[in-house]
């Protein structure tokens, strides 16, 4: 792997870390902005806290070394949570603004997971 594509990983992974890691607290500890915001999207109460564990978990696996299954999980947990999101506020009728940050954790899903490491793909890149 180039330095670049380290690089792109890392930066990429961090805040990919960051941004699951905060909105998932924010889920769990169940802010007054974001109840608001669930009510408004129509989903039940006990989603929010059950998405927040998941994500916080999800940060877990992606940052532990090893155990390439559950990176790949926690990805596809990440990618469906956030295009979920961004559809659900779409649906709704919701301002950009409040559909963009779900569209930021979906792209930074994806350059993560496009650019690991061969150690944390499932099954090696055959060339």
């Amino acid at each position: 792997m180039s330095k670049r594509n380290k690089i792109i990983y890392w930066v990429a992974t961090v805040w990919l870390a960051l941004g699951m890691t905060s909105t998932g607290l924010v889920q769990i500890l169940r802010v007054e902005e974001e109840v608001q915001n669930f009510t408004n999207l129509g989903f039940p109460f006990y989603l929010m806290t059950l998405i927040g564990v998941w994500k916080i978990l999800g940060v877990v696996a992606v940052l532990v070394p090893k155990f390439p299954l559950i990176k790949e999980w926690a990805y596809a947990g990440f990618f469906f949570a956030m295009s979920g999101a961004f559809i659900s506020h779409l649906a709704v009728a919701d301002p950009i603004n409040e559909a963009l940050p779900p569209v930021l954790l979906l792209v930074l899903t994806v350059v993560s997971w496009y650019f690991r490491p061969e150690n944390r793909k499932l099954l090696p890149v055959i060339q």
